[in-house]
């Protein structure tokens, strides 16, 4: 299941309209080429993970993305325009692979950095 606080979301809401309304203001300022909002599923059994996935996907109008399940990635979004809503279970395996390479951090030294 995905996390919820409460008022969590109106002050979400409220602060991208913000956002908004401060670049529509600003013309002259550089602006961000994408806003990514991504929602990252609580981790739980790989089944549970996926049907939350899914049923983000029915709410949103779309599907689930297999193009990521390789990487043991599962998601659904929508566009609009370069402003993406996401929603990603981060599977098993994944978090399996990231734990093992975080196991290595701080075994290898190169010389330039033992005197340090």
């Amino acid at each position: 299941m995905t996390l919820f606080h409460p008022g969590h979301h109106a002050r979400l809401v409220a602060g991208l309209r913000a956002l908004a309304d401060f670049l529509e203001t600003r013309p002259e300022l550089p602006a961000p080429l994408t806003v990514d909002a991504t929602v990252f599923v609580s981790e739980d059994a790989d089944e549970a993970m996926r049907a939350e996935v899914e049923r983000v996907a029915a709410q949103i109008g779309s599907t689930v993305d297999n193009g990521c399940s390789a990487h043991g990635h599962y998601r659904t979004s929508v566009a609009f325009g370069p402003v993406q809503y996401r929603a990603v279970a981060v599977l098993a395996s994944a978090r399996a692979r990231y734990d093992a390479l975080l196991s290595y951090s701080g075994a290898v030294v190169s010389e330039s950095d033992e005197g340090v």
